[in-house]
Formats: C-alpha cells, structure tokens, sequence
C-alpha cells in the first residue's frame, strides 16, 4: 500500500471520528478535508474545480434555490389548513398522505416547518401525537421521487461523476412506495407509544421570558400581589433573580427591589401586558427592538451560538434581533436570559430589526418556524409564476422533455426578472453547507482513485462471486449508512458511503446501481435518533419529546424500511 492510500485512508477515518466528534461542525471538517487533499496533491486542481461545479451538484442547488419562491407563496399554508379534523385518525390519515405526497417535490423542512404550527396550535388533539408522524412522514415522502429529499440527489451528483449517469427521475418511486405504505401501517401501530403530552402547557408554560424592574419603577418597595403580577393573562412570575441568586418559588408577598429579574413563563403573545408596568423592561426591549414583530426559530445542529449565552455571542450585532423568549425539550429555563447558555433544538422567539432579512447567517443558524417570515410573502401574478413555474419544471424533467438542470436554469432566471426571488436572497439562503459537503465528497472520491486504493479494493474482494457474500455486503453497506445518518446527518453519510459502496461494487462486478440505491436509501432511514435529520430535530423540541419516544417508535419503522429496502432494490436493481 503506497502512503497516498494510506493518508487517504486516514483522511476518511479522520472524517468519519470529526462529525461524530464534532456534528456542530460539518462544513469546517469538509472544507478542512477539500484543503487537505489538495495541499498534499492527492487531487489535481482540475479535479477539485470538477468537484466543485459537478452538474448534479449545480442541479442540487438550482433546486434548493427555485423552491425558495414556493415556501414564499400560501400554496403549504392552504394544505396545513385542510389537515386537522376532530377525529383524530382522520387527522392523522390526511397529515400523513398530504406530507407524504408534498415532501415527493418540495423541501422536507419547508413543509415540516410550515405544518408545524397548525398541528401545535390545534384545539382538538395532542401535538405529541402528530409531531413524530409529520417528520417521519417527510422522510420517507422524499424517498419517492430524485428531487424528493437532498440525500438522493448528492448521491445523483456523485453517480454523475463516477459513471456519468444519472439517476431517473422515478428511479426511486416504486421502492419509496412501498416503503410509505409498509412503514405507514407501522407507524399506525407504534404512534400508541406516543406520550400525550398537554398541547396548551407546551404552548403557555414552556418559554421563558426575561424582565428587570428598572431603577425607577414603581413596582420598587411593593410585593408581587401589590403589583398585580400574578394575575396576568396566560404569564406566570416562576421565579426571580437577585443579586445572581435565584427567588422561587416567588410568594405572592415578595417585595421587588431595583435591579430585580423578573422571569415569567407563558404564551408569548401576552408578553406586552408586561409593558402596562412602569419601569419594567423585557430583554427584547433594552435592545430596541420589542416593538417589531416576532419570529419563532429553532436553533440548527451546525449554529454558531451552541454551547454559548447570547451576550458571548454577540447575538443583537450578529442577527439584528433580539431574543424575547427561549425554550429547551418542554423544560422552563433558569436565570438571566442573556446568560442563558444556547444549546441545539433550542427555540428562540426573536424580535427582528430592519435589517434581520438581508443577513446572510440566518439559513446557516435557524430554522424559521411561524411567525413573520424572513422573506416577503409572494401574490398575485408573482405567486402563480412561483407555484405554476415550479411545478411545470418538475413535470417536464420527470417525463424527459428537459434535463433537470436546464429547466431549473431557466426558472430560476425567470424568478429573479418576475421579482419572486431577489438577489440578497439567493446569496442569504445559498445552500452553503450542502454544497461543501457534496464538493468535499467528490474531491475524496478523486482522492481514492488516485490513491489506488480502489484498484486494492478489487484485489482484495474481486475473488468475491457468491451471491450470498454480495448480499450480506450490501446489508453491510445499508447498516454503515444507517448508523452514520443516526451519528452524524443523512446528507454526510450518503456523501461518505458512496464512493465505498460504488467501489466495492466494482470491485466484485457487481451492479453499481444496486448498492448506490442502498447507499441513497439507508442514508434517509433517519427513524430513531432526533439528530440525524433536520426535521426529526424540529418535532424534537416542539411535541416535548425524550430520546426513549423516538427509539420506541421509530424503530420499529426503521426495521421495516431497512426490510422493504433490502428485499426490493436487489429485484428491482439485480445484483448482476
């Protein structure tokens, strides 16, 4: 083994420890790796620039961007409102159909985030028994179609670069099929196990909500009854902190000094009522910015601001907002809100300065669940070209008549002259971590080309022919890229375990196609961790779920899928 194999090897051991190590981090680890390979002339400067702007990627990212005018418009906002009914099986039949068919085409978080509010909102059942379905519904939604998650099409982008060919369309819709029936029963069966956690204590007694009693304040010298403060609407005084020692329970004949830290916990959207006391300033409010609307946002795996308190982190001068109210899995958090130390999943309700919008960090940090968007909301004839173009642009690639690149070229340009999309916005929304990931995977593949190590792969198992061998290697390959979508992200696993599968294939003469199938599957059965998908880290937090409630019922539906996969994609990709 020459010592290019052997660092090369390294690298991608080295890869595998930093994102379990490190899962805040993925785009320093794969921009370190890129760097690395180059520097050490593993990869030529040709094949880095190949790697770089490879058509499936630059396919990945026209999508992603094209699909930001459709979260613009009302289109997710008209389905949400067609889900919840008063029978709560018909609830779940038509939230698990409807996300199941939207998630074919759009963006899984756009349309996780957009149901997400309705289902937390709704009078008639628990949240908790809708959240998990409505993310493990997305995931295997995405599994029908090429463009239906961003997993089938990295693993697209690197079979281009490989072979030079492309995945169908509808390469993966009879399996997905499948798969969403068989694993739907499932759910339907395991979803028993869900907690019934109470709707309206997530919605008015989980966040956490910051005021200090100001130095000229009335409330000064007079108890918490005096002051009326334990008789607000739908906000409750929890505790107090004084002289960084905490006040609670706070009994009703507790006098307030200056300085005082007031902490309520309630529905956010009472948190005004608190201006009606005099000298009495929310957090929000000494940042200037309490009098502008609210967004609601979770904060993301790879943020920034995990593991740091808001001061530390600089957050009014990173995002022109400020944080109103937080909370973390149900759970009231204590002590001063600006110390309070961030953590992901966490929820923040922001009030946003003027130049919030135009910030080019905010994809990167959070998720936007409700509240105002970041964007302006799309109408009239705009609408119609975002809905209409989008749509008619998946049709014509599905059936052939335009390669997919071509057509989402073309839309793209007409979103930007109609005025759906702007500039800024491209730039701020730009799939950054997405791209870099796919890039780094590419250039690594080159990387063990170069190396010879996928000629020593064949000298190692092209003496494999039996058929029963093969199988279990792709059972091998199906549950190494499980568990790395359970450790790190499905998106990483799929980018690190192509190249393996795909030389291991060669290596035996195998179909290639039959372990780049596993490869795109495995990397979507994200069923019983919260981490390992975006969607599955939203629901997380908002349904007040424990990592026990996710074993208990995705795993059964991660077994099922693992069967239908394994079972179909051999018959319907053949081994030889």
């Amino acid at each position: 083994m020459s010592w290019q194999a052997i660092i090369v090897l390294a690298v991608f051991a080295s890869t595998i420890a930093a994102l379990v190590r490190y899962q805040n981090n993925p785009t320093k680890i794969f921009g370190g790796v890129i760097l690395f390979l180059y520097f050490c002339n593993l990869v030529s400067t040709e094949q880095l620039i190949a790697s770089v702007a490879n058509p499936g990627l630059l396919t990945l990212v026209l999508l992603m961007l094209c699909s930001i005018a459709l979260e613009k418009t009302r289109l997710l906002r008209l389905v949400a409102s067609s889900i919840i009914k008063p029978s709560l099986k018909e609830t779940w039949i038509r939230l698990y159909s409807i996300t199941v068919l939207a998630s074919a085409a759009l963006n899984n978080t756009a349309v996780v985030a957009t149901l997400l509010a309705p289902i937390r909102n709704n009078p008639n059942h628990s949240a908790s028994k809708l959240l998990l379905p409505l993310s493990y519904a997305a995931i295997l939604g995405g599994t029908l179609t090429l463009i239906g998650t961003s997993t089938n099409l990295i693993v697209n982008s690197l079979l281009i670069d490989t072979s030079g060919v492309s995945l169908g369309f509808f390469d993966f819709t009879l399996i997905g099929l499948v798969a969403v029936i068989a694993c739907g029963v499932t759910l339907a069966f395991s979803s028993r196990f869900l907690p019934d956690n109470d709707t309206e204590e997530v919605d008015f007694h989980s966040y956490f909500i910051d005021a200090k009693v100001q130095a000229d304040s009335g409330l000064i010298g007079k108890s918490v009854e005096e002051n009326g403060l334990r008789h607000l609407e739908s906000l409750f005084l929890v505790e107090i902190v004084r002289h960084n020692k905490l006040i609670s329970p706070v009994a009703p004949d507790e006098v307030l000094e200056a300085g005082d830290r007031l902490v309520f916990s309630g529905d956010i959207t009472k948190l005004m009522q608190l201006n009606q006391f005099s000298g009495l300033q929310m957090f929000a409010d000494s940042n200037g910015l309490l009098g502008s609307n609210l967004t609601e946002v979770v904060i993301r795996p790879e943020s920034m601001l995990n593991g740091k308190s808001l001061k530390s982190a600089g957050f009014r001068a990173q995002f022109d907002a400020a944080v109103v109210a937080i909370r973390r899995d149900g759970q009231r958090v204590s002590g001063k809100l600006g110390d309070v130390v961030l953590q992901v999943g966490d929820f923040l309700v922001l009030a946003v300065g003027g130049d919030f919008k135009n910030r080019n960090n905010l994809s990167k940090n959070f998720i936007v669940v409700s509240g105002v968007e970041t964007e302006s909301r799309l109408s009239g004839f705009r609408e119609w070209i975002a809905i209409g173009g989008f749509f008619t642009a998946v049709a014509l690639a599905a059936v052939g008549v335009v390669p997919l690149f071509k057509v989402m070229f073309i839309l793209l340009g007409i979103l930007l002259f109609s005025g759906c999309l702007s500039p800024s916005e491209l730039l701020r929304r730009f799939p950054k971590e997405i791209w870099l990931i796919v890039a780094a995977a590419l250039t690594l593949s080159q990387a063990l080309h170069n190396s010879g190590l996928v000629l020593l792969l064949e000298s190692g198992f092209g003496h494999i022919t039996d058929p029963e061998w093969i199988m279990l290697s792709l059972l091998v390959i199906y549950v190494l890229t499980w568990l790395l979508t359970e450790l790190v992200t499905n998106n990483a696993a799929a980018a690190l375990m192509f190249p393996i599968a795909y030389g291991f294939a060669i290596a035996v003469d195998a179909n290639p196609m039959t372990f780049t199938m596993i490869v795109a599957f495995a990397a979507s059965a994200s069923f019983v961790s919260p981490y390992g998908y975006q969607t599955n880290l939203m629901v997380y937090n908002a349904g007040r779920y424990k990592l026990i409630d996710f074993f208990k019922v995705g795993f059964p539906v991660a077994l099922v899928y693992a069967a239908v996969v394994l079972t179909l994609v051999p018959m319907m990709f053949p081994l030889s």
